[in-house]
């Protein structure tokens, strides 16, 4: 039987940042070094298996903590704040402006361009919370501290 992943798999790059969490995880399942080792060679789908719902684990950890998303474009600024039951959206638009840049965007967020409109709104999640923040995040969103979003909020 194979696992089908609620995310994505890791990618060997990420799973070497977490290897210690891996070996952890191994160790609460009840696999040893040993027994891993004997998994990826004897039953290699198994193994890929255990991977797969490893890196569940870490998505959903991970996603659980998301409070805030940005996405930056060259002409247009989009931060979500992820609540519980819904988000809200305040973005900035300028033409004037390439948000991409991170220069010009603190810039415009200073003291925004004469075109500049700012713009907000909400919206309950279409999925689980979770699942709609992974997709945005693989869409091109990353993880932000928020900062960005109540400076703009003050600017409505």
């Amino acid at each position: 039987m194979s696992v089908t992943p609620k995310y994505r798999a890791l990618t060997t790059e990420e799973l070497q940042e977490l290897e210690r969490e891996f070996v952890e995880y191994l160790v609460v399942n009840g696999i040893t070094a040993e027994d891993w080792k004997k998994l990826r060679t004897d039953t290699p789908k198994k193994a890929e298996d255990i991977l797969t719902l490893f890196s569940d684990v870490v998505f959903e950890s991970i996603l659980r903590k998301v409070d805030f998303l940005e996405k930056r474009m060259p002409h247009e600024l989009m931060i979500f704040q992820c609540l519980k039951d819904r988000m809200v959206l305040v973005g900035i638009t300028s033409s004037a402006t390439d948000f991409t840049n991170q220069e010009q965007l603190e810039k415009a967020v200073n003291k925004p361009p004469q075109d500049a409109k700012v713009y907000t709104t909400e919206k309950p999640y279409n999925q689980t919370r979770e699942m709609e923040l992974f997709q945005m995040l693989e869409s091109g969103c990353l993880i932000t501290d928020g900062k960005l979003f109540k400076t703009l909020s003050l600017a409505l």
